[in-house]
């Protein structure tokens, strides 16, 4: 691998990593101001950084096309800058417009989370470029302020309109939790996910297919949960009680009925994936994470066949339950199994996906880890 020093005639200052993140459930109820659990992964974007004086972000990735990508800081705008590079820009962009007055840096970027994979690469980017920034330039941030300007970068400068809880995951995820968050109030609490005493393991099952929550699909479900709202004149999805569902529904319009009826089912699943991992039984989540997937599938309708299938083959192999996870449209699924039992779910995932002609899935453990900090 190119060194730091090769490419910017000097030695970092440090080095900073941001974790990937897996969604165990409440997908898409964060930007509905609900509930979500999801937990920090081993896989990390790592940042190499060294401030610099004359206004310059120097960038290179290990993953890039080979050229450092140089841009002036004063003149970061949303709309300026295409690319992976665009992400890592949009954190100092956000910076600035937060009212820190930070400038220039080197950073060269590595990283082994999937990107496309529904696993946050992105907001692994972005926390570990604010995560290097905060030190660099002393800002003196807590891990949720910094967790809040990389959503604003994706919000304001890439243009994904995202909810909190992937940069959250990735700045405060702790090792052996889970990552229970109120995306209103930004409050978390660590929830005990100790899947290896319970005889258990966490398959993420990439599908390879690829998914772009920029190109529109993802804008449009959250305009929708938008207008559910305002129709039901409530600030936002998360106030409807479960016990006033079926009233509310009765007051929208066909179209908007599921995406609410998801979303209020979706939150009453966190509080019972968190009630089941407070009493010690993480091999309860099995059902909860099955009901999550039908309701993305089918009520939501984010789903696709690949994620589909990978489900279907892990509960037709023994899993506990499996849903999709992430944006949705592609990416990965995840599969709740008994240890001794997950090479042969992994074997049979990949044979389903062999008979139905799509490219091999990659296939790896979850394991709940920690997350964004200054590792050198």
């Amino acid at each position: 691998m190119t060194t730091f020093h090769e490419l910017f005639g000097h030695a970092p200052t440090g080095e900073w990593a941001a974790p990937g993140r897996v969604n165990l459930i409440g997908e898409h109820t964060d930007y509905n101001l609900g509930f979500v659990l999801p937990i920090a992964l081993p896989q990390t974007v790592r940042a190499r950084a060294r401030r610099r004086d004359d206004g310059r972000l120097r960038l290179y990735s290990a993953q890039g096309d080979g050229r450092v990508a140089e841009l002036a800081v004063a003149d970061l705008a949303p709309g300026t800058v295409a690319g992976w590079a665009g992400y890592p820009a949009a954190v100092v962009w956000a910076l600035r417009q937060a009212g820190h007055p930070v400038g220039g840096a080197d950073l060269l970027l590595d990283s082994d989370v999937p990107t496309g994979a529904g696993l946050s690469s992105s907001a692994a980017l972005e926390c570990a470029v604010a995560s290097a920034y905060n030190d660099l330039y002393g800002l003196g941030l807590a891990a949720q302020d910094l967790a809040v300007v990389a959503q604003q970068a994706e919000n304001r400068f890439v243009g994904v309109p995202c909810g909190v809880m992937d940069q959250m995951a990735s700045m405060c995820g702790r090792a052996g939790t889970a990552l229970h968050l109120d995306a209103r109030d930004l409050s978390i609490r660590h929830v005990p996910f100790d899947l290896a005493s319970a005889g258990l393991r966490l398959l993420v099952i990439d599908t390879r297919t690829r998914h772009d929550l920029a190109d529109g699909a993802y804008a449009a479900l959250r305009a929708g949960c938008e207008r559910a709202a305002a129709l039901l004149d409530l600030p936002a999805l998360r106030d409807v009680p479960p016990s006033g569902l079926d009233p509310a529904l009765g007051r929208l319009p066909a179209e908007l009925r599921p995406l609410v009826r998801h979303v209020v089912t979706e939150n009453e699943r966190v509080r019972r994936a968190v009630a089941l991992l407070d009493a010690g039984d993480p091999a309860g989540l099995g059902p909860v994470l099955t009901a999550g997937h039908a309701s993305l599938r089918d009520d939501y309708r984010v789903s696709c066949p690949e994620t589909d299938l990978a489900v279907e083959a892990a509960l037709s192999a023994g899993a506990l339950g499996a849903r999709m996870t992430g944006g949705g449209f592609g990416g990965s699924a995840i599969a709740l199994v008994a240890v001794g039992a997950a090479d042969e779910t992994a074997a049979a995932v990949a044979a389903a996906f062999r008979r139905a002609g799509y490219p091999e899935p990659g296939l790896v453990h979850a394991i709940a880890s920690a997350g964004a900090r200054r590792v050198s």
